[in-house]
């Protein structure tokens, strides 16, 4: 047996009017919507009627606000069809009100005035013809429809109502609590918002708020400063004419971090949609916000933000190239601006140039990066050295480059974001030899052997060592190298790790596939990092020739502790015990020298 849904009246209302809309603000928005839409309808039947709408906020009315419009009116059948029955979207169809050259339809969006009101009056005159028809309704889904007048009515009791005009006026009567967003200043600010730039006349009592010209034609960047609060350090024009969509692209002056939220100014047919929207521009371009207006454009549902749909796709995509095209003609034609732009926005450039060839030709010709060599572009460092040696960690970086500059190497740190896609898009179109990632044992390699009567004498000494240095799960190896006054390095033995990591792995796969892993690793050494001593270190030389064990080994664990500092990697809590433990021996040895 078939089934009719209940619809419990006021809870659809509630829904709609309390939990679609993200505040009580947008029943101006709505209202002014509704309004526009009903001009527009008249309009296309009869292309020289008015265009105005009137509001009158809180007053002689006795605190309701009133909104007049000169639109289409309507009809008794179109009240119930339109005003009070909720889904009815082909109806809305049959009668014009869901036609491409609309903002919204009638229904949905009228019942946000619930946001404010307990009760919403309207009278309208249809310009089809026929007696003008009053709508009463409250917040709890009730509603009546009566006849009010005029020559096909001329019976009605209400004398002043024979004299109505085509067009609809409503009424809202505030529940308690929401007077104030019934109050002339308010409900100017809002309408003044959200309605200045539509193509008709709307009045706030006596005072016009609406000029109807886009005010970024005339001067984009004041109106940017005045958007952004802030001078923009471009405007660029930008223009889909698929949606019909024109506005102004604005480059912020300063850095944003790259997870800041795009909020973009959106007007839809000149009706303000939000100055928050989403979704306008590519990802990569974080620090651009839009100002636009749309005809084609869909929003959602409470018309406060975008439908992600494919047409917004398209668009985000074309307003991606067009972003692109200027960065690519600033390039060209301002040097200086361009170096000031990546300065200040080289994260969104670099993001860009993961995937677009002029946009990485870009970044390696301007964009400095850290390098041993001091702050160079990725061209100029290939220029000297032929073939862009990069390491992918900061540290690291920052530990090897006084070694690697001391002995002629050039190194650049790629340890930030995007900087290694950045190397590999070099290196897919320029071949391997433009970029290769260098690993601290390739910087070792390069390192001198000491002289032989030191290193057997350093050795002896690190074999009575050996408790403090598998301790720390290092091995330490003597070497030979500039500057001289660093004692130590310590870096990360990357086959040792692999090898250890391979083994936890092996110990809990079945025994095929640990034997397979077992076959794939091998290292000379089980210790995770190397302790690489500079023999031209004086404090080296004479850990050389000491003769007391303890004291080689606090001496050990002392430039072990200098070495992990230096090299900013974070400390273990036997790290720290060993920094406090060899910091308060060589202390106590210095003190007691001299008692």
């Amino acid at each position: 047996m078939a089934h009719t849904f209940g619809v419990d009246l006021r809870g659809i209302i509630d829904l709609l009017s309390h939990h679609l809309y993200s505040s009580p603000r947008v029943y101006a928005r709505e209202l002014l919507q509704n309004a526009v839409d009903a001009i527009t309808a008249r309009r296309a039947l009869q292309p020289d009627a008015p265009g105005e709408v009137v509001i009158e906020p809180v007053g002689s009315s006795g605190g309701t606000l009133r909104i007049t419009d000169t639109g289409i009116g309507l009809t008794e059948r179109e009240v119930h069809d339109l005003l009070s029955t909720l889904g009815r979207t082909s109806k809305r169809d049959d009668l014009g009100f869901a036609r491409q050259g609309f903002l919204g339809q009638f229904g949905v969006g009228l019942l946000s005035a619930f946001l404010v009101a307990e009760r919403i009056r309207l009278v309208s005159r249809s310009v089809k013809g026929g007696p003008a028809v009053r709508w009463t309704a409250d917040a709890a889904g009730n509603y009546e429809v009566e006849v009010v007048g005029g020559a096909d009515n001329p019976t009605s009791a209400d004398a002043a109502d024979l004299d109505i005009p085509v067009g609809t006026t409503i009424e809202l009567v505030p529940h308690r609590d929401s007077e104030h967003w019934l109050e002339h200043d308010v409900v100017k600010a809002l309408v003044t918002e959200y309605g200045a730039l539509l193509p008709v006349t709307v009045r706030v009592g006596d005072e016009v708020v609406t000029h109807g010209e886009l005010p970024w034609v005339e001067d984009a960047l004041a109106y940017g400063e005045k958007v952004l609060g802030v001078q923009p350090f471009d405007a660029i024009p930008v223009e889909v004419p698929t949606v019909g969509l024109k506005g102004v692209a604005y480059v912020l002056p300063r850095g944003v971090h790259p997870g800041a939220r795009q909020s973009h100014r959106v007007y839809l047919k000149r009706m303000l949609v939000g100055d928050s929207i989403e979704g306008l521009l590519p990802e990569w371009a974080y620090f651009v916000r839009c100002v636009v207006d749309s005809t084609s454009l869909r929003p959602t549902a409470s018309r406060e933000s975008l439908y992600q749909d494919e047409t917004l796709l398209a668009v985000r995509e074309e307003l991606g190239r067009q972003v692109r095209d200027w960065l690519v003609r600033l390039d060209a034609t301002d040097p200086d601006r361009t170096r000031a732009l990546l300065d200040a926005h080289h994260l969104g450039i670099k993001s860009l140039a993961r995937v677009d060839d002029e946009m990485l030709r870009l970044v390696e010709r301007w964009l400095p990066f850290e390098t041993t060599d001091g702050p160079q572009s990725l061209r100029q460092f290939r220029r000297k050295h032929g073939v862009i040696a990069h390491v992918p960690d900061v540290d690291e970086f920052r530990q090897l480059a006084p070694v690697a500059h001391a002995q002629g190497m050039g190194l650049v740190n790629a340890g930030y974001a995007y900087d290694a896609e950045i190397m590999e898009r070099l290196v897919a179109l320029d071949g391997p030899t433009a970029a290769r990632r260098v690993a601290p044992s390739e910087v070792l390699a390069a390192l001198g052997d000491p002289d032989a009567e030191l290193e057997r004498a350093l050795r002896e000494r690190l074999t009575s060592a050996k408790d403090v240095l598998e301790r720390h799960d290092c091995e330490a190896v003597p070497r030979d190298f500039d500057p001289g006054s660093l004692p130590a390095l310590l870096v990360t033995n990357v086959e040792a790790e692999r090898k250890r990591d391979a083994q936890q792995v092996g110990e809990q796969a079945d025994p095929l596939w640990a034997e397979l892993l077992g076959s794939l690793v091998e290292s000379t050494s089980d210790a995770a990092q190397r302790l690489v001593l500079n023999c031209r270190n004086p404090l080296v030389r004479r850990l050389a020739q000491l003769t007391d064990p303890a004291l080689v080994e606090l001496t050990v664990e002392s430039l072990y502790v200098h070495a992990l500092l230096q090299a900013r990697r974070p400390m273990r809590p036997k790290d720290t015990a060993a920094l406090n433990r060899s910091f308060l021996e060589l202390l106590d040895r210095a003190v007691g020298d001299h008692l």
